[in-house]
């Protein structure tokens, strides 16, 4: 959290809180958009199998086989869910992962309406290093882009998804990138399969009470 009385994080929060209050909107979907490193990881040894009496026996000695990028989008009033797994964590990444949303997950959506967090490579600027600008400008008149805080990424509801997501299928080693594709990929089904919504609680009234210190003290003349 930042120190006391910090109107730039207040300004920013409660922009997004306002934006998790909008009704749902099939014409004007709220998408959350979070991406998170991951290390590719391989066994020094092979593990030995389980047996009857016996559980399944890892070393904990591991090979490291690089790192990539999982970028996540959760819609939480609608319940779509779109997973993907880059090599790189570049502005070109991210840049094709927005084509994405606007072409493929929303291509008939008046106005998508974008939550994220301030990273260096989440800007409109990143479309135009990857696009031509007529190109570019298109894919960010579909948006409407809304930031985090800096030291605020869990006013992102993506966060979550990302939490939900280790929990559920990253919480063993897995080493090669596509076997990571194919396992996230069935995850991203399942997900959409059944909806997966998110219902947020924390609300601009609750701020302004639960987190008093962050805004400036304010006196009448």
């Amino acid at each position: 959290m930042p120190a006391k009385g910090d109107p730039e994080f207040i300004a920013c929060m409660e922009d997004v809180l306002d934006v998790y209050e909008l009704p749902y909107n099939e014409s004007r979907p709220v998408v959350c958009m979070d991406e998170k490193p991951y290390q590719l990881l391989g066994q020094a040894r092979e593990p030995l199998p389980m047996i009857p009496g016996s559980d399944r026996k890892t070393d904990s000695e591991y090979v490291r086989n690089g790192t990539v990028s999982i970028f996540a989008f959760i819609e939480p009033l609608g319940g779509a869910h779109h997973v993907s797994v880059r090599e790189h964590r570049t502005a070109f990444d991210w840049a094709e992962e927005i084509k994405y949303l606007a072409d493929v997950m929303y291509p008939d959506a008046e106005k998508i309406i974008l939550v994220m967090d301030n990273l260096n490579t989440h800007k409109p600027s990143s479309l135009y290093k990857r696009y031509p600008p007529e190109e570019a400008r298109r894919i960010l008149k579909r948006l409407e882009i809304h930031y985090t805080p800096k030291h605020g990424s869990w006013l992102d509801i993506a966060e979550i998804e990302l939490n939900v997501m280790t929990r559920q299928c990253l919480s063993r080693r897995i080493a090669e990138i596509d076997l990571l594709r194919s396992e996230l990929s069935a995850w991203e089904a399942e997900r959409n399969t059944s909806a997966a919504k998110v219902n947020w609680h924390f609300r601009t009234n609750d701020a302004r009470i639960k987190l008093s210190s962050l805004y400036p003290r304010f006196t009448t003349a």
